[in-house]
């Protein structure tokens, strides 16, 4: 039995999950997210809890339990409270600034980089109050994987530099600078 896929998911007041198929649709205070579930696994609605139910005992049947499970958790969680990652833009002059539906990165290159925000993601831009030379960047939403998605292709922008340690990094995100080029004889 997955252990991860026999606990119930509470359903916290002020969300709706409706359960159609192979398609579970659930809204709350932050917005609404459609979660499939994938084949072998079906789900349970009663008494304000979900259960999620597996067709057989193969390998790939358990390992989709947990899946599952995991991904209509994530969806409760999302309209609840919702979802952020925070990056930091380390260098000097690297600045961002949101114009409508795109982000616009000034980073170094010989041209400003514009980003398009997806559907359903918020990004802000914040400078940081303790060094002069970091801006912070957070990205929100209340899909999970679209807002670590999003959040990859931004660093991906400028990812950072391993000798420097300059461009965009995850906040918390630890970087082991490597040694420059020793003088040989």
């Amino acid at each position: 039995m997955s252990r991860v896929g026999k606990k119930p998911i509470t359903i916290p007041k002020g969300v709706d999950v409706q359960v159609a198929g192979s398609i579970v649709t659930v809204k709350g205070p932050k917005g609404s997210v459609v979660t499939p579930i994938l084949a072998g696994v079906s789900v349970e609605k009663k008494d304000g809890f979900l259960n999620l139910v597996r067709g057989g005992e193969e390998k790939k049947d358990k390992a989709l339990h947990g899946l599952n499970r995991a991904l209509l958790q994530n969806a409760v969680l999302g309209v609840t409270d919702g979802f952020k990652r925070e990056i930091d833009l380390v260098g000097i002059g690297f600045k961002a600034e949101v114009k409508g539906k795109n982000v616009v990165f000034s980073v170094g290159f010989s041209h400003q980089v514009t980003f398009p925000m997806p559907d359903g993601i918020k990004v802000d831009v914040k400078p940081d109050a303790k060094a002069k030379d970091i801006t912070h960047v957070i990205v929100t939403g209340v899909d999970k994987q679209k807002v670590g998605q999003t959040a990859t292709e931004i660093r991906g922008i400028r990812p950072p530099d391993p000798y420097k340690l300059k461009g965009f990094r995850f906040v918390g995100e630890i970087l082991k600078k490597k040694a420059g080029k020793a003088t040989g004889k």
